[in-house]
């Protein structure tokens, strides 16, 4: 995404669905007991799975024992349930998160005792060979572990908008439209409007002004997912300052 193009993103305002989804993820995945908590927990590993991966992998860990060591983790984090420890007073959840994986690898001392183990916890199943293909994407640079977890944090987050953003037009019927005019969302486009705008029957005019609506949804779903590990309308604001950061 361009960074000029950030704006829409970060207009201020998180609408009257705040109240609902705030803090809810962390909040319902740290009662296992409830019928919303595998759900939860499922949307913590799609949304945090690629970002441990990163910051493992950079850390020196080779492909198989990233993926075994972000397995394990996830585990032992919804084994112990120490999600349910995490408070919105305490600071970010994700930094909450990165405090507790460098915590667990600093116990990975031996590791020839370590073994995958799921304890029990259906773990939401992720294709590893592309978890590997993404950070092989990864631009080369000299980023510390911390750094490129947030980069990465950042990413999944704009990619599971993305993803929301397309299964609203997809369930419209409009998949083919999407993704003619996904690239034009996301800044990314080689196609002229005027090119664009004749292959799918619009006005150079209306193909801007559906382009402008679909950024504005696209940032109204990514404050959901922010809203998701975020506990207060400020702490989305933050959030999305930071995200901005760590994609610059």
């Amino acid at each position: 995404m361009g960074q000029t193009e950030f704006h829409f993103i970060l207009r201020p305002g998180q609408g009257a669905w705040f109240e609902d989804t705030n803090w809810w993820v962390v909040r319902d995945a740290g009662q296992p007991g409830l019928p919303q908590a595998d759900a939860a927990r499922a949307s913590l590993c799609q949304t945090y799975w690629y970002p441990i991966y990163c910051y493992v992998r950079r850390m020196g860990q080779g492909h198989e024992d990233a993926q075994d060591l972000t397995q394990e983790f996830f585990a032992r984090l919804l084994e112990k349930n120490y999600v349910q420890a995490a408070a919105a007073e305490k600071g970010k959840f994700r930094s909450y998160l990165l405090m507790m994986l460098k915590r667990f690898l600093a116990d990975q001392s031996d590791r020839a005792q370590r073994q995958k183990r799921g304890g029990g916890i259906a773990l939401i199943a992720l294709d590893a060979e592309d978890t590997e293909f993404r950070y092989r994407q990864e631009p080369a640079d000299d980023l510390s572990p911390d750094k490129l977890f947030d980069r990465a944090w950042a990413r999944s987050l704009l990619r599971r908008a993305l993803e929301r953003l397309e299964q609203e037009w997809s369930a419209a019927g409009k998949t083919a439209s999407f993704q003619e005019l996904k690239p034009h969302i996301t800044c990314e486009s080689d196609n002229s409007c005027a090119a664009v705008a004749e292959k799918l029957g619009m006005t150079v005019n209306h193909l801007k002004i559906t382009v402008h609506r679909l950024r504005q949804r696209y940032g109204q779903l990514l404050r959901r997912e922010i809203a998701q590990t975020a506990a207060t309308a400020e702490a989305i604001e933050e959030e999305l300052r930071d995200l901005h950061a760590a994609l610059n």
